[in-house]
């Protein structure tokens, strides 16, 4: 993969705004039980419901972001979008009910819904010989973000005694973030024939599938990795709940334990999007049937291994995602990539997000039974099987590469 200078420095600019956007996904995962007393929500179902909020809302509106990103600067759209994003996070902190709160995460998701489309396609554009590599290079950024959310919001809470506190801290390091990446983005901008190349206008107008076979087999590919979404989503929220309820975590250590996902995909996505790159559908597979495994046995392990187990799982599932994503857009032309990521993104998120609330919603109606790991079992096995049931989905989007370039 080339070293160019200036494709190295896009590449980590845009690295450190996947951070906070997964940042903003995680931070109220250890936080539900607080809030729901500050706020005086009735249920727990009430806390998980402002992250689902928030999640559809980002990925509902990732298409219209598509098709801006494939007609506008994808490098300004990335820099407003941090923006609105940390915008919302501090109107949370500030948000004394639970109606200004449920608007507050929303503004987030409507900011958080910039990246991925304008992101991933910029990306692409740039490294097409190396994509995997390339997306799994900004997967550390992602790692770190996923990190970094659920252990320095479980540990400000902790040490403050209120949930706000990290809430209004990580909105501002936003701002202040999305503030040098629009400073430092314009300071390189003339710097580079490169740059110039990966901010010129994508031509309007090209169609995204030109024929109704090609569109069955991506809603196929996209409801397949729904499921797979829905799995992993689930195992943030249900696990917050699971460590607390079953096994007595407090929420700092809920929130240590859950960033311990998020920490082993800072190994695996550039690992595993390099492997792949000799092997896109045989790695990917492989990396999710690994996660399913130790989805399964989770429930069933002692106190003493449920960090271990989670660390294992991350390592594995958080490796899929630079790979499918590689797989999706070289499937594609450059011409259409945002919208493309824009909708499938879309149709995954509104469906695997549902994960949150509903997780929410059935620890509730376990009641006394939330308190004991058996009571978990059949849930996590459901979502082992998710995650094997959505591997047709990489032979889907193997067809359309193999369509595209017939």
């Amino acid at each position: 993969m080339s070293t160019s200078p200036h494709r190295v420095r896009t590449l980590w600019l845009i690295g450190v705004l996947h951070a906070f956007t997964h940042v903003y996904h995680v931070a109220l995962l250890p936080l539900y039980l607080p809030m729901q007393r500050d706020l005086k929500l009735a249920s727990v179902e009430q806390s998980t419901l402002l992250l689902t909020a928030l999640m559809l809302v980002y990925y509902g509106l990732s298409y219209p972001l598509g098709i801006l990103a494939d007609r506008y600067s994808r490098r300004k759209l990335l820099g407003w979008g941090l923006f609105i994003n940390a915008l919302g996070f501090v109107g949370l902190a500030f948000a004394p009910s639970f109606s200004l709160a449920l608007i507050s995460v929303v503004v987030a998701g409507i900011g958080g819904s910039f990246f991925h489309p304008a992101a991933t396609a910029l990306v692409v554009r740039i490294y097409p010989e190396a994509t995997g590599k390339a997306l799994g290079l900004i997967g550390i950024g992602a790692g770190v973000g996923f990190f970094v959310g659920p252990l320095y919001a479980g540990w400000r809470a902790t040490q403050t005694g209120e949930w706000r506190t990290p809430v209004l801290e990580l909105g501002f390091a936003g701002i202040v973030t999305a503030a040098a990446f629009a400073w430092l983005a314009e300071e390189s901008a003339g710097e580079s024939p490169m740059t110039k190349a990966s901010e010129q206008t994508p031509p309007r107008g090209a169609v995204l599938f030109p024929t109704s076979a090609l569109w069955l087999l991506f809603f196929a590919a996209a409801v397949a990795f729904a499921l797979r979404d829905f799995a992993g989503h689930s195992m943030g929220s249900l696990g917050s709940l699971f460590l607390q309820k079953a096994h007595g975590f407090t929420v700092k250590e809920a929130g240590t334990a859950l960033s311990v996902i998020f920490l082993m995909g800072i190994v695996s996505n550039p690992l595993f999007g390099h492997l792949s790159d000799q092997g896109r559908t045989r790695w990917t597979a492989g990396v999710m049937l690994a996660a399913a495994v130790v989805v399964a046995a989770y429930p069933h392990l002692p106190r003493g291994w449920l960090v271990v187990a989670l660390a294992v799982y991350g390592f594995f599932f958080m490796g899929c995602y630079p790979m499918v994503e590689a797989a999706l857009m070289e499937a594609v032309p450059d011409a259409v990539r945002g919208r493309v990521f824009g909708l499938f993104i879309t149709v995954g998120g509104l469906l695997g997000n549902l994960a949150h609330w509903l997780a929410g919603r059935w620890v509730e109606r376990l009641g006394m039974g939330a308190g004991e790991p058996t009571s978990y079992y059949g849930f996590y096995l459901l979502l082992a099987a998710l995650l094997v049931v959505s591997l047709p989905g990489l032979l889907c989007l193997r067809e359309i590469k193999r369509r595209k370039l017939g």
